[in-house]
């Protein structure tokens, strides 16, 4: 078995590859921007090769850089809290919770206490992403939209990234909510909705031992599932050096590897724990004489650190926000006084008083006012774990990924790992404090020295066999492992399916996967079924409906109608369980969400009907309501269902359970409304199978919407036996630049469950100048239908950089966004040869529609590095009247050009050669284009003396209605030689 293990490991080395292997790079100790290679395979994702683990760590962050700037951009404002700065009103409550809860001065001090080793490391990192985003930057195009150039990054930055990607994680929210619940429902409906149903985690992971597969070595697979952004929060990615080589999925912005890794000899993958390492503690507060702040202790009132931040915000006044910290951690809700204050000492958490579980009104009259402060372990021990990245890009053995993630800090995760060798690794990993059980479950009271954490002192983290019974270990966010450690997980269904599902076969091999990963099988729906198949007294038409939901394989798949008409019986069922007198106190005008007391930013945590939805399950069977007002209640439900369903029949699910990433500037693709097919809106948002609870959980909000933003944010299978057989697939692309080829190529594959090869052969990659690959191969109708209004977000049909010059993309025009630009263009004397000077903004608009109605003739807007710098066209002679005024020969292409007034044009040496240098390679890129043909006119000598002067060959003249013009041909012998 262990030949096998091992087969075709060392023919990955670096040294086994294009070009000469190690011996390519300097050996004299220094770290050189030009000491890494860049490959990349048929999808884009780059394989990096550098001479040493820091100019590695350097290539890493400038591909990043090249690939992801936008997205890198994006991360630096969130953990900064200055997101609002460029995309306005609506990120200042993220913004506000940021600065409150000083995460970028919880990433300094963390950075402050890395080892030298790795402080170098990361620096490298960073280092490489401020070399890259320049130039990154010029190729995207959200930087020209909303008018920035991006920042630059400093050593601590990936390190705030994490945490700012990571606050929310373990979802200290939720003790909020569980306060309120206790406050209006009552003490022992606490955790009412936490009855392992929050619905709120999805991911998969698990382990094969090599009695279970064809190959007779581990397999090891699975799915993170989170909130999806686009572009994706994991980068595929290959890093190679003499010490390591790893495939693995990286997050922008981090260094390293951390979540899912394969090195040849050892690969790992982790799920969240579910554990609760967070504190929300009540804190009294009050201004101080000289504006100080005072905060109450277990030894009476002390002076708190306090001070104030400005927020900056795109289209609006800049706010200010008061910045506290407490002896417990910073103040992230509520303050000292004011409007907010005084609604919190009246509204906030009135159930638990001074004494969680005592009396409601314990502390009313207590001096001072309510806030509540935030308490998690990197604020207080000043780690994140960042030493034990580097360690697992080193790790050969499950040995070493084991001593390597005792020191792991944040997030807390549940690991598996194997290795070639046959070791394999189940545990938790990360920093859970000690302290008293009830702080896992409500905010507790900060001067109570009772619910203090026990200093210095971590919880112990489980671990167990690595693969159980028949060769299968199994992790998914549900009550299992890390039990110890939480209070809310997942239903166990997802876990049950998949050992199910394994356990069927013992020839398991990579490309098999598929069938795990997108199993759609929803168990959840048992309860809700059962009620309805006892329901008393159904009308014809919801018998009709139970009949066949009762007949239903209970697979959420996207073709199946069933599952809509089950989808649509569950939010009838949570709406009317939301309208029950027995949840009256948290439901309609009572709902939390509504308090002022919360920032807006808390109130998806805070609404009632998402959390009826997620619980439903468990609001079914628990003696929430009397058996016979459940059966009432899905009774009713059913034939208000079957009702709309006679009327308008349910449509496939995947009609209605899309995809809606997160974005921070979103795209607007046709939705067909246009006049186009809608394809585009298809391809971004695509409409996939599963539901909440299936191992495919692609996760609405039951009650609220079928649409989802929660799914896999990428899948993968490592093979022990053969690393290069191991495939992932992301929900995108390796490019976070709209218009590269490889910016959603990924996304077809990944809404079918399919994956792409581990490409791991260096001679099989494709050796680049660090770019990704563009997209030279989209079509004038495919681009068509992208459409954004704002010109830099629309997919391109070419891309080029010009030396000296800068990036030229060509974008499709929209006549309706792009009407005023070309009105103001074409209407200026020094357009006077274009013939538009006395048209008005809508017949430039018609002009421009008729135009784009032709499958001869195109219109173009070229953007210099994402700014508009010409208007460039395109037709068929011989579709056009030009054709009747020459012979046209096979082959011939015309085009007009205008180039945009724009500032400083004059300053760059050869504006005008340059562009046409772009479009000349957009032209000649189809070798079926033998000649260029332009007909300025007659009059317009710098036109013709500029087209002399780049190889056009002058014609005759010709007489056409508007003009006199002068024919000039450039065949593509004299586009070479110009090239």
């Amino acid at each position: 078995m262990g030949e096998t293990m091992t087969t075709g490991v060392d023919s990955e080395r670096p040294g086994a590859g294009a070009h000469g292997g190690s011996e390519a790079f300097p050996d004299d100790g220094e770290v050189s921007r030009d000491a890494f290679e860049v490959f990349r395979d048929d999808w884009g994702i780059p394989h990096l090769r550098a001479a040493d683990a820091l100019a590695l760590a350097r290539a890493q962050g400038y591909v990043t850089a090249l690939d992801r700037a936008w997205q890198l951009e994006t991360e630096r404002h969130r953990l900064l809290g200055t997101s609002a700065s460029c995309l306005g009103a609506e990120a200042v409550g993220w913004d506000r919770f940021v600065r409150r809860a000083r995460l970028a001065d919880t990433a300094r001090r963390c950075f402050g206490r890395l080892a030298p080793e790795t402080a170098a490391w990361v620096g490298a990192y960073v280092d490489g992403v401020n070399d890259g985003l320049a130039e990154g930057a010029s190729r995207a195009p959200e930087f020209a939209a909303v008018g920035r150039a991006p920042g630059r990054w400093e050593p601590w930055t990936p390190l705030g990234v994490w945490l700012s990607t990571h606050i929310l994680f373990a979802g200290f929210p939720t003790k909020l909510w569980r306060e309120e619940v206790a406050h209006r429902l009552g003490e022992d409906r606490m955790t009412l909705f936490a009855t392992d149903g929050p619905g709120t985690a999805g991911s998969n992971g698990w382990l094969l031992s090599g009695e279970r597969t064809a190959s007779g070595a581990p397999l090891l697979a699975g799915d993170p599932h989170r909130f999806i952004e686009a572009p994706g929060v994991y980068q595929q990615i290959r890093l190679a050096c003499p010490e390591f080589d790893v495939v693995g999925l990286a997050v922008p912005g981090i260094p390293g590897i951390a979540h899912f890794g394969h090195t040849g000899g050892v690969a790992w993958a982790i799920t969240n724990a579910m554990a609760d390492y967070q504190d929300l503690y009540r804190e009294r507060l009050r201004r101080t004489p000289d504006g100080g702040v005072e905060a109450l202790g277990p030894d009476g009132w002390y002076r708190a650190h306090a001070h104030t931040e400005t927020i900056e915000v795109a289209g609006a006044d800049p706010e200010t926000v008061e910045v506290i910290e407490t002896d417990r951690g910073p103040v992230i809700i509520g303050g000292p006084g004011g409007a907010l204050g005084d609604a919190l000492d009246g509204d906030l958490g009135g159930g638990s008083g001074g004494d969680p579980g005592g009396d409601p009104d314990a502390d009313a009259s207590a001096e001072g006012h309510r806030a509540i402060s935030l308490r998690h372990p990197p604020r207080v021990t000043g780690a994140l774990g960042f030493d034990v990245l580097p360690a697992l890009l080193r790790a050969r053995t499950v040995a070493d990924l084991d001593t390597a993630l005792d020191r792991w800090v944040e997030p807390v995760n549940v690991v598996l790992a194997a290795d070639t060798a046959g070791g394999a690794l189940h545990r938790v990993a990360g920093h859970v404090p000690v302290r008293p059980d009830v702080n896992r479950l409500r905010v507790v009271p900060a001067e109570d020295p009772a619910y203090a954490w026990h200093e210095g002192e971590a919880a112990p983290l489980p671990r167990t066999e690595a693969v159980g019974p028949g060769g299968i270990a199994v992790m998914a966010n549900e009550r299992g492992l890390a039990a110890p450690l939480g209070v809310e997980f997942a239903p166990p269904h997802r876990a049950r399916r998949i050992r199910e599902l394994l356990g069927a076969r013992t020839d398991w091999s990579p490309a098999a996967m598929a069938d795990v990963h997108t199993d759609t099988r929803l168990a959840s729906s048992r309860p809700l079924l059962s009620l309805l198949a006892w329901a008393p007294g159904l009308g014809p038409a919801a018998e009709r409906l139970r009949d066949r939901l009762l007949r239903w394989d209970r697979h959420m798949d996207a073709d199946s109608t069933e599952a809509t008409l089950y989808a649509r019986l569950r939010t009838d069922v949570v709406h009317r369980l939301a309208g029950h007198p027995a949840l009256q106190g948290v439901t309609g005008a009572d709902d939390p969400w509504r308090s002022a007391a919360y920032p807006a930013l808390f109130r998806p945590w805070l609404a009632a009907v998402p959390r009826i939805g997620y619980a439903l399950e468990s609001l079914l069977t628990v003696g929430l309501l009397p058996y016979e007002d459940r059966l009432a209640l899905v009774a009713a439900s059913a034939e208000a269902v079957a009702a709309a369903a006679e009327e308008t029949p349910p449509a496939p699910w995947g009609e209605l359970h899309r995809l809606s990433p997160w974005q921070a500037l979103p795209d607007r693709p046709s939705d067909g409304s246009d006049g186009s097919d809608g394809s585009d809106a298809e391809a971004i948002r695509p409409g996939v199978a599963g539901d909440h609870d299936c191992v495919l959980s692609t996760s609405g909000v039951p009650g609220v919407t079928d649409l989802f933003a929660r799914g896999p944010a990428a899948r993968y299978v490592w093979d022990l036996a053969r690393r290069e057989d191991s495939r992932w697939v992301v929900p995108f692309g390796a490019s976070g630049v709209p218009g590269s080829a490889h910016h959603r190529d990924q996304t077809p594959l990944w809404a079918r469950g399919a994956l792409v090869p581990v490409v791991t052969d260096w001679g099989l990659l494709h050796p680049t100048t660090r770019h990704p690959e563009e997209n030279p191969a989209m079509t004038a109708a495919e681009a068509t239908t992208a459409g954004p209004a704002v010109p830099a977000l629309r997919a391109a049909v070419h891309e080029q950089k010009v030396e000296g010059f800068g990036t030229v993309r060509l974008v499709p025009v929209d006549p309706s966004a792009d009407v005023d630009l070309l009105h103001g263009w074409v209407t200026e004397e020094r357009a006077r040869f274009w013939g538009m000077g006395d048209h008005t903004r809508e017949q430039v608009r018609e002009i421009y529609e008729f135009v784009g109605s032709l499958p001869t003739h195109h219109a173009y807007l070229a953007l210099r590095d994402g700014v508009p710098a010409a208007l460039f066209q395109t037709y068929e002679p011989d579709a056009d009247p030009v054709g009747e005024c020459y012979d046209v020969r096979p082959g011939d292409f015309g085009i007009h050009l205008l180039i945009a007034p724009a500032e400083g044009a004059g300053a760059v040496k050869g504006y005008t050669d340059a562009l046409l240098t772009a479009f000349i390679g957009f032209v000649f890129r189809d070798p079926a284009r033998l000649r260029v043909v332009v007909e300025p006119d007659a009059r317009n000598g710098k036109a013709l003396a500029r087209m002399v002067r780049v190889g056009f060959e002058l014609g005759p003249e010709i007489v056409k209605p508007e003009k006199t013009a002068r024919l000039a041909f450039l065949t593509r012998e004299a586009a070479l030689r110009l090239a």
